[in-house]
């Protein structure tokens, strides 16, 4: 494993630096965390929403270009001093280099995900397995890095939709459920069946070593500054069965700002037995057709929604939209509204 830190990093009076960048400081405060993929179009966010909390942050990337980029940012100018980029390559490395780029950190925010550039959409049945493997990988490298406490582990809204229980009509999707795998693999939704491998893989791994706090945050899909541009494969990925996510009222969006904002405050109220499990979190239910269509306009990409409502001109549900939230993120809503937002400095 390659491993480059930048120079500059500032560290609190008292420490030493050195130290840190070795992962063998004796108490590492809340405050030190590490994001993976913490370029990425969610994991800018994240970074940018903890640097503005006073946190110091670890950011992986997976080459070394893509650490001088880090460098080049303009949404770290000012937070140079508290802010540093490791090489570390969930795909690639194994448990014990990921564990020496935790090391060090507090706290762990997962958010990578893959994508096969050369798949349809950006994703294919063979992605399944990287997921799994790499949310394995992690789990075992927090849980043997002595300073990580916490894991927020990013999963998707993805991994709860799927499941034959919608079809009932008074049946709300929530944090309990979970997407059906095999109904995930008839319809070919392999980013779905990805998503919820992953997190059910994590939460075995986790379950297994008994001492890692963790959490999930299942993110709609996001959207926000530049996200047709920025985060068009997965967008597409997660919206392969869009039409029929639209009919079953269980579609839904969440700006790049507030899930990054969710992550941070429920990594805040994990300890003393607060915040735990999964939390489902979404802003925008797309359950009428000016908000469908307006999905598909921002995307720059047919879903099929025009036709929709061309074939259902005289239906209610192709006219008005498709009724009742199916979703539902009290829980997560419970935690944001208890939030405490100060941002603070390191001292």
């Amino acid at each position: 494993m390659a491993m480059v830190e930048s120079t500059d990093c500032y560290f609190p009076q008292g420490w030493d630096a050195k130290a840190f960048r070795k992962g063998k400081m004796g108490f590492v405060p809340p405050k030190v965390v590490c994001v993976t993929s913490g370029t990425s179009y969610l994991g800018l966010w994240i970074t940018v929403q903890l640097l503005q909390r006073g946190y110091i942050v670890r950011v992986t990337v997976d080459n070394t270009e893509e650490l001088h980029k880090l460098r080049e940012m303009e949404e770290f100018a000012a937070f140079s001093n508290r802010v540093m980029g490791v090489v570390g390559n969930i795909a690639v490395d194994d448990a014990s280099a990921l564990s020496q780029v935790f090391d060090g950190c507090y706290g762990v925010f997962h958010t990578s995900s893959f994508i096969d550039p050369y798949g349809v959409s950006g994703f294919t049945e063979h992605m399944v397995n990287l997921e799994v493997r790499g949310a394995e990988k992690v789990v075992e490298a927090c849980s043997v890095t002595s300073s990580v406490r916490r894991l927020v582990f990013t999963s998707s809204l993805a991994a709860c939709i799927w499941n034959t229980q919608e079809t009932d009509s008074s049946f709300v999707v929530d944090e309990k459920c979970w997407s059906d795998t095999y109904l995930c693999r008839e319809k070919k939704l392999w980013f779905a069946l990805s998503k919820t491998m992953a997190e059910k893989a994590a939460w075995r791994a986790a379950e297994e070593r008994g001492e890692l706090n963790m959490v999930t945050i299942c993110p709609a899909l996001l959207t926000g500054p530049a996200f047709s541009s920025s985060h068009s494969n997965s967008s597409i990925a997660y919206l392969k069965g869009g039409r029929e996510m639209y009919e079953k009222g269980v579609m839904a969006t969440v700006d790049v700002r507030r899930a990054a904002e969710a992550h941070v405050s429920v990594y805040e109220e994990m300890g003393g037995g607060g915040a735990s499990g999964r939390y489902i979190c979404f802003d925008t239910p797309v359950n009428t057709p000016s908000d469908a269509l307006n999905l598909e306009e921002k995307l720059k990409t047919k879903l099929g929604f025009s036709e929709l409502f061309e074939e259902d001109d005289h239906n209610e549900k192709g006219r008005f939209g498709v009724g009742a939230d199916r979703i539902a993120n009290a829980k997560l809503s419970r935690i944001i509204a208890s939030s405490v937002h100060v941002n603070s400095c390191i001292h």
